[in-house]
């Protein structure tokens, strides 16, 4: 029983305690039960991420042909001079929200892939100070809307080995929250220092 008891704690839900008689046999037939419990719920439970993550992956899948389609027409749209005037600002928020969709879309298809184990990581050597300034870059009308004051501190030659595309977006999500959510007029401090 003792045997079974340590198999179940280290994790072996299928170690069965041979059959007993006398006093210890109902003991050892809950332990068995234990196991058979713990087994069907973690079956229950990956079953479940499973599906979680195939429903994520096909509806990311699902989203890209038409949401392809709403970029490339408002795209279109955008080059033509429309009447009314305000024709005009209204493809281009089209074309905004559908490019923001895009990417969020995007991030559920990476999430599924982490998820499965699936994500490809290509780490390189890059400039983590360039990285972030480029980060802010792609932000600056987000940062001037926000009415925030963005106090940046970079170190050069600020090196490391990691996957560039995901840092990036990373620092755009950081950078991107402090603009939302932070309180106006208030400072984000921004910075990249060498610290090995």
């Amino acid at each position: 029983i003792l045997k079974g008891i340590m198999e179940l704690r280290s994790g072996n839900t299928s170690y069965k305690i041979p059959q007993q008689t006398g006093v210890f046999a109902d003991i050892a037939d809950a332990v068995n039960s234990i196991g058979d419990g713990i087994r069907n719920a973690v079956e229950i439970q990956l079953k479940s991420e499973r599906m979680k993550s195939e429903l994520i992956t096909n509806v990311s899948h699902d989203l890209k042909t038409p949401l392809t389609s709403v970029i490339n027409y408002s795209d279109l749209l955008c080059k033509e001079k429309l009447v009314p005037e305000k024709a005009n600002e209204y493809a281009k928020i089209i074309r905004e929200k559908s490019e923001r969709l895009k990417k969020i879309t995007s991030d559920l298809f990476d999430i599924s892939k982490v998820q499965s184990g699936n994500a490809v990581i290509k780490t390189e050597e890059i400039d983590v100070s360039l990285l972030m300034q480029q980060a802010l870059g792609e932000l600056d009308g987000e940062i001037k809307k926000s009415k925030l004051e963005f106090i940046v501190k970079t170190d050069e030659n600020c090196t490391a080995l990691a996957d560039g595309e995901k840092l990036s977006r990373v620092f755009e999500n950081i950078i991107g929250n402090a603009a939302k959510y932070s309180l106006h007029g208030s400072r984000v401090y921004v910075s990249v220092k060498n610290v090995g």
